[in-house]
């Protein structure tokens, strides 16, 4: 499983990003590497399809299956979080559990 946290030098969203990410991994009992990705300017950003920061994908997908706009280099909303910039456990969750089946087909 690949994963990956784009984000932007001073995100205060990334941290907390990666932390949640770390916990929802070990409840789930997935063991992965997570790769931080510093986007630096915008052809970056562009090139790599960055939503906002932080961007978390599991397998080259956005946790957030209906997320189709690129961002700016800007700090990233969830809808339905109550930590802003930080997405829920269970958006995570779903996302890991998507990811899983998709590998059982």
């Amino acid at each position: 499983m690949k994963i990956e946290v784009l984000y932007v030098g001073g995100c205060p969203s990334h941290g907390p990003s990666v932390r949640l990410l770390k916990e929802v991994l070990a409840l789930e009992g997935v063991t992965a590497e997570i790769r931080e990705v510093l986007v630096m300017d915008e052809t970056m950003a562009r090139d790599l399809r960055f939503r906002g920061s932080p961007t978390i994908r599991i397998d080259g997908h956005d946790i957030l299956e209906d997320s189709s706009a690129v961002g700016a280099l800007a700090c990233r909303l969830y809808p339905g979080s109550t930590r802003i910039g930080v997405p829920s456990a269970d958006m995570i969750r779903r996302a890991l559990r998507r990811a899983i089946e998709g590998k059982r087909q």
